[in-house]
């Protein structure tokens, strides 16, 4: 048994006192990491749609700057995560070709909240996620997954500015591959959440 198949083989069933499931959705451009980033953090075996990529999709997928990846999610990534007791997440990964953006409104719908995932080497791959999360007012966080050969090294402050993204979006560093890294920007979109209906709550 390989050190994946025991981390799933480990993992704590679906506690029978969780009462609140929570939609959250995982949005990026294409071969930015949201496969590995739902994988990494789900507590069951994550329901994968990933097929290999063919000539077929030469001119279609962009894949500058990939040439490592071989395979491409066609539908969405599924997983879960317990944060406590009582509170699930549900994560829907989308697919982060063009081709296949139409999905992604239905998968926003009954969405509580996402994560726009950002490689720095194809940072205008992100600027659809945002808009489109902006559109349907869709409350969420942007993490930027650092990739072992992006010798760029933009900082947060830069990557804001080239997202135009307001200062009340938390905007954080991450590495997909790890479960406790994934898990810090879950629970970054949880409190961003829960600061935004307590200010709603607030408000007369």
């Amino acid at each position: 048994m390989d050190s994946a198949t025991s981390e799933l083989t480990t993992r704590t069933p679906l506690s029978d006192a969780a009462e609140t499931g929570l939609k959250i959705v995982v949005v990026g451009g294409f071969g930015v990491g949201k496969t590995t980033l739902v994988r990494s953090v789900s507590e069951i075996r994550p329901l994968n749609t990933e097929e290999v990529m063919t000539q077929a999709g030469v001119g279609v997928d962009e894949t500058d700057g990939m040439v490592t990846k071989t395979t491409t999610t066609v539908a969405f990534d599924f997983g879960r995560i317990s944060l406590n007791e009582r509170m699930v997440l549900y994560l829907f990964g989308a697919p982060g070709q063009e081709r296949f953006w139409f999905l992604w409104d239905r998968l926003f719908s009954g969405t509580l909240g996402a994560v726009v995932l950002v490689d720095t080497r194809r940072m205008s791959d992100s600027w659809y996620a945002v808009d489109r999360l902006e559109h349907h007012k869709t409350p969420f966080v942007v993490a930027v997954n650092r990739f072992d050969n992006d010798t760029a090294s933009f900082t947060l402050d830069e990557i804001r500015q080239a997202l135009s993204l307001s200062d009340d979006v938390p905007l954080i560093d991450c590495d997909a591959r790890v479960r406790s890294s994934g898990k810090h920007v879950l629970i970054t979109l949880v409190d961003h959440l829960y600061e935004l209906a307590m200010a709603r709550e607030m408000t007369p």
